[in-house]
């Protein structure tokens, strides 16, 4: 496979999971000038946004941040000998 359809793939999967917790994106696109040439390094381009949908979305990764903290310490007790 190659990176360009590695990074469509991810671009998929990132506006899917965008979708999924309700933030729109509506710049984000796959970067035409990393994705070209004969070695292409293709970068995701997040593009732009307001001030509402950029507070929406670190409020949504910290709660991520926050869920994989309890997960984390979860597996920590359950490992801990009784």
């Amino acid at each position: 496979m190659d990176l360009v359809q590695v990074a469509e793939e991810a671009l998929a999967e990132l506006k899917e999971g965008l979708a999924g917790v309700g933030i729109t994106l509506p710049s984000v696109r796959l970067d035409p000038v990393s994705s070209a040439g004969s070695y292409p390094r293709p970068l995701i381009d997040l593009g732009r946004c307001n001030p509402a949908t950029a507070r929406e979305l670190a409020a949504v990764l910290k709660g991520e941040r926050l869920r994989g903290r309890v997960r984390e310490l979860n597996r920590a007790a359950q490992q801990r000998p009784r």
